[in-house]
């Protein structure tokens, strides 16, 4: 039992501290969200994803400042395509409270960029200004790799048929924390 104990007492230490390592000062943040996945079974066999890649540096801890990717179709038989794209900045800030057993890390996020959705057949367009803002929780199941969920108000206004598109949606993601120089100097001198 005893042999047990120690490795079991670091484990359960060094798991304590993972969820504030990886959201430090010179951290790089590498991943992606996807949301409303559908791919229907019956008619109108409606086929629908929407990919939103992310990368991020943190300025500060807690702080991260990035960019994202937003990819997007809708289609169904017989009907309009309707595709979505958006590209421009983003910005998080982590909670600086652990949650669930020291794992989990309560953010708010926000983007600011360009973006648009387009209809087939010219119906329903709007391509301009994109923002979002909402909250969402990282799960770290290691001390680099963190699943999330995040609820955005997503807003677009601009040109096109629909001058203002809104909407409120949950996407799921799958990010990746990766030291950055002086982090990685940093373990590695305390390691010595």
């Amino acid at each position: 039992m005893k042999k047990f104990f120690l490795p079991l007492l670091c484990v359960m230490l060094g798991a304590s501290l993972t969820a504030s390592a990886q959201i430090q000062r010179g951290n790089v943040m590498m991943g992606g969200n996807i949301g409303n996945i559908n791919l229907g079974l019956d008619d109108p066999k409606i086929f629908s994803v929407n990919i939103i890649p992310k990368a991020a540096w943190f300025v500060q801890d807690n702080i991260a400042l990035g960019g994202y990717l937003d990819l997007g179709l809708e289609t169904a038989k017989g009907s309009n395509t309707q595709t979505r794209y958006g590209v421009g900045a983003l910005g998080r800030y982590y909670t600086g409270t652990d949650l669930a057993l020291n794992h989990g890390r309560l953010f708010a996020e926000a983007t600011f960029g360009f973006g648009g959705v387009n209809v087939s057949n010219g119906g329903g367009n709007t391509n301009g200004v994109n923002f979002s803002i909402g909250p969402g929780y990282t799960y770290f199941v290691t001390p680099s790799i963190g699943l999330e969920a995040l609820l955005k108000y997503n807003g677009l206004t601009g040109f096109g048929n629909e001058g203002v598109q809104n909407s409120l949606n949950l996407t799921f993601g799958f990010q990746i924390y990766l030291p950055g120089r002086g982090t990685a100097a940093k373990v590695m001198g305390d390691v010595k």
